[in-house]
């Protein structure tokens, strides 16, 4: 399924090409690319439930709280991320890439992915996805961006 959410990422919404909204024809196009009918529908509903979390009235845990709380993670959500991705959400949090509410959604998008323990590399694709679904967040998205592809150049003393 991560497959083919990072394929429809790079090849419609990273790419500026207009996004598909027929389902039949975007599954007709990721049959002939070669996946599985099974995943294709995991994945568009991973979609649609990254839409969804726009709806705050659906998803009341979203509204912001106090700023001095402390976000705890349940025993899945460790699983799930490693002590590596956790410390990253809260560094993307401490820098402002993320603040709570795109925090919350991340972690949604994350517990939602047929994935047993996500790596590093592939939660960036997942808060690049979720922030460039979000309106008001284009700063975000570019920072975030600016993270993913960020080359080391030269040696660090």
């Amino acid at each position: 399924m991560f497959d083919i959410l990072m394929y429809l990422f790079e090849n419609y919404i990273h790419s500026d090409v207009e996004v598909m909204v027929d389902h039949e024809e975007l599954t007709s196009e990721l049959t002939r690319a070669g996946f599985r009918h099974d995943e294709i529908s995991k994945a568009l509903s991973w979609l649609e439930g990254l839409a969804d979390l726009q709806d705050s009235d659906r998803h009341p845990y979203l509204i912001s709280s106090d700023a001095i709380s402390t976000r705890v993670f349940t025993a899945e959500e460790s699983k799930r991320l490693d002590a590596e991705c956790r410390g990253f959400l809260m560094f993307l949090e401490s820098i402002q890439v993320l603040d709570m509410e795109t925090r919350e959604m991340v972690i949604d998008r994350v517990m939602e992915l047929d994935i047993e323990c996500i790596d590093l590399e592939d939660l960036k694709w997942v808060v690049l996805m979720v922030l460039f679904n979000v309106p008001g967040r284009e700063g975000a998205y570019s920072q975030m961006e600016d993270l993913v592809f960020e080359v080391n150049e030269g040696f660090l003393h």
